[in-house]
């Protein structure tokens, strides 16, 4: 049996060949790797400033103290 190109399809018909193919570990990671569209995108910081805005932000996610649980 020849494995459809997975690549050709859409997110749609790749998650619902997924779905009815949950054996299918190659069509399980092409899945992944697209991730989702819905995703925020978090640019990597270029400059000194950006850096210390990100430490900024990771310290008020992971609480006052910046340190991780």
């Amino acid at each position: 049996m020849t494995k459809p190109d997975f690549s050709k399809m859409s997110r749609k018909e790749l998650r619902a060949y997924v779905l009815a193919h949950r054996e299918d570990d190659e069509a399980i990671e092409a899945l992944i790797e697209r991730g989702s569209p819905n995703s925020p995108i978090y640019p990597f910081p270029q400059t000194n400033e950006d850096l210390k805005e990100m430490e900024q932000i990771l310290k008020r996610k992971l609480g006052s103290s910046g340190e991780a649980i």
